[in-house]
């Protein structure tokens, strides 16, 4: 059986259900993997590329190593600082400048969780 994560955004969960709080959420994007633990900022992006398989896989698994993983936490705060101004980013993407100079710079709009989609079988 072949998983897919979900991705939506945290408003539109039962928080509780997946034993998250929604300053958690502000705060930085979530990774709840299958048996309920929980991943938050670089490392919830490492775990979504891991189970995103063959290169991302790689990618996320390279994510994780000590050393590089504090570099992701540099490189995630920057992008998240800054993602209004990326390929792609909106008015909406930015936060208020008060926001800003607080240091709130993570993505805080987004959980990801486990799904299950299909049950055919992986090529």
């Amino acid at each position: 059986m072949r998983r897919h994560p979900r991705i939506a955004s945290w408003q539109s969960l039962d928080l509780a259900a997946l034993n998250l709080t929604s300053a958690q959420c502000e705060t930085a994007v979530q990774w709840v993997d299958a048996q309920g633990a929980i991943s938050s900022a670089n490392i919830a992006i490492s775990r979504l590329l891991v189970s995103a398989g063959s290169g991302w896989r790689i990618l996320g698994l390279a994510l994780m190593v000590p050393g590089i993983r504090q570099v992701s936490a540099v490189v995630y705060r920057w992008v998240a600082k800054n993602r209004d101004r990326m390929p792609g980013g909106t008015a909406q993407c930015a936060l208020p400048q008060v926001d800003r100079v607080a240091g709130k710079s993570d993505f805080g709009d987004i959980v990801v969780t486990p799904e299950v989609r299909d049950s055919s079988p992986e090529l």
